[in-house]
């Protein structure tokens, strides 16, 4: 949008200028003109030769991605008992399928992907295939989903009849071909500098471990970089899907889930059977990713502020204050007394925002972070200690939390252009801390290593309604943080014939997995029956927390 308006206003000039010159000189005016002439039409032939090349590119995906289907459906998945480190208990099984790294070229370098299932609980005649899911990130695990038939979890016990439950870690994900950015003891030792800067200094020790940050990615994982996209995943995820002879995709997307499925539904819309997408990504261009980061911003002070109103209102549990007024002001006592003498020696103010934003992020955690600040407000911050800090003995679950914000990085950095100008950046987030400053500019700095990003950086697909996509389910609660409402009234809209599920007056991310029976049922009467109500519904909310 910049570029236009410097464009357009240079044109202006410059038009203006040629007229002018035709009173005085009109032999030079014809020259100027001609020479305009053969600018501009050696722009459009560039235009439309770059155009070109990527039509010519995508075709080759096109190709690329049949041919790499077509193999998996050959080959199939030779199904095991789960290595003993994955946690995944019996009867899970466990195996590999096949991608290509470029699928423009389906016979060059090629990485296994690690899925997992458990085959449907009912009888044969009830079943109806396998059912994938995403639970987002980008950068999460999909592994832990056959989990819930094990654990027997009641909300998906009917589908469980139906259908197979696979997960699946994305390419670089986990078991996937895992990339990396930084050492993960580096990644996890605190504390951090204060997100919120107090000088120019400030900003610029910030930058400097962005840069640095981004050249991790490029040193240790820079041959996957140009590949981690969310085209690819969904390319790998039609993949999977003929590897698992299914002619068609049943898939349940959370979060960018929903993202990486509406970019599916556009490549391959008619390969997708079922579609439930919960807490919806915007998937509109303009919103990926630099304007959704900042909308989150917006989002997350507004179910903080929730949250905080229920802690003062169970003030007789917690002993922070009577009025959300009260509480927001021992926040900023907190966050204060971290910054000056960090907890333990391991928590500040970027180890704090850390653990606090899982309160605004999910209602199932608004009690475990109150009880944990209610103590250190009674004179115990060890339990605070606990939950903020990083263990540095625990080998795996760092390394698993470093290839986590890696991929992240490396997903959002390579689907779509970042602004490049500092002074952006700069301006927007200071403006909108004003008004929002508990993740403003923590989530600047965890995505500024897409301003110096070394790698190509795609245009994002322009999600769309293509011929033979069948109806979609979205859901999504009103007031979520991380993926604000209005991005599944964008994807509503962009999908014709799904239907939204509100769930009112609730903010909790991921909300398929909540008990609401209203949404529940409804979920469970699509992936059984294909069925959707004659309009979009709107449901009460799930259960309030307890203290």
């Amino acid at each position: 949008m910049r570029r236009a308006t410097v464009l357009g206003s240079a044109g202006t000039l410059i038009a203006g200028a040629l007229v002018a010159g035709a009173l005085a000189a009109p032999a030079a005016n014809a020259a100027n003109a001609a020479n305009a002439a053969n600018a501009a039409n050696a722009a459009n032939a560039a235009n439309a030769a770059n155009a070109a090349s990527d039509r010519h590119h995508r075709d080759a995906e096109s190709i690329g991605v049949a041919v790499a289907a077509a193999r998996a459906a050959a080959t199939g998945v030779d199904w095991q008992d789960c290595p003993a480190g994955w946690g995944l208990e019996k009867p899970i099984q466990c195996g590999w399928v096949t991608v290509p790294v470029d699928y423009a070229r389906p016979n060059g370098k090629k990485i296994k992907l690690a899925v997992d299932r458990i085959g449907s609980t009912g009888t044969p005649a009830e079943r109806q295939g396998a059912l994938l899911y995403n639970p987002g990130g980008p950068g999460a695990s999909g592994l832990r989903f056959p989990r819930r038939v094990t654990t027997k979890n009641a909300v998906w016990a009917g589908a469980a009849k139906a259908y197979d439950f696979v997960g699946f870690d994305p390419r670089g994900v986990g078991h996937s071909a895992p990339v990396s950015c930084v050492d993960p003891t580096e990644f996890v030792k605190g504390p951090k500098a204060d997100p919120v800067p107090d000088s120019e200094a400030d900003k610029r020790a910030q930058r400097k471990l962005a840069a640095e940050y981004a050249d991790g990615c490029a040193e240790k994982s820079g041959d996957m970089l140009p590949f981690m996209t969310t085209p690819n995943s969904a390319r790998d995820l039609d993949v999977i899907r003929a590897a698992l002879g299914e002619k068609k995709l049943n898939f349940v997307g959370v979060s960018y889930g929903t993202y990486l499925g509406a970019v599916y539904g556009t490549l391959f819309p008619t390969h997708v059977r079922r579609m439930v997408l919960d807490s919806v990504v915007n998937p509109s261009r303009d919103k990926i990713w630099y304007e959704a980061n900042l909308d989150q911003d917006i989002a997350f002070e507004g179910r903080l502020k929730d949250w905080m109103t229920w802690v003062a209102r169970n003030d007789a549990a917690y002993h922070l204050g009577d009025s959300y007024t009260e509480v927001r002001e021992q926040w900023d006592v907190l966050r204060a007394a971290a910054k000056k003498n960090p907890l333990g020696g391991k928590v500040g103010p970027a180890e704090l925002i850390g653990f606090f934003q899982n309160a605004p992020y999910y209602d199932s955690m608004w009690a475990p972070v109150a009880k944990a600040w209610s103590a250190y407000a009674a004179g115990d911050p060890q339990p605070l200690i606990d939950a903020a800090a990083a263990d540095p003995t625990d080998t795996a679950g760092n390394a698993a939390a470093e290839n986590g914000n890696a991929v992240y990085t490396a997903v959002e950095c390579a689907d779509a252009p970042w602004p490049t100008s500092w002074k952006k950046w700069d301006r927007d987030n200071t403006r909108l801390h004003r008004k929002y400053p508990f993740m403003t500019w923590s989530n600047a700095w965890l995505n500024l290593p897409c301003a110096t990003w070394s790698a190509p950086q795609q245009r994002p697909v322009e999600v769309k309604t293509r011929p033979g996509l069948p109806p979609v389910l979205i859901a999504q609660s009103e007031r979520d943080a991380a993926t604000p409402y209005e991005g599944a009234v964008e994807l509503h809209k962009r999908f014709k014939g799904s239907r939204l599920i509100t769930e009112r007056d609730a903010g909790s991310h991921g909300i398929t997995g909540l008990v609401n029976p209203c949404l529940n049922t409804k979920v469970e009467a699509y992936l059984l029956s294909g069925g959707l109500d004659a309009a979009d519904q709107t449901c009460a909310p799930h259960a309030t927390p307890q203290p």
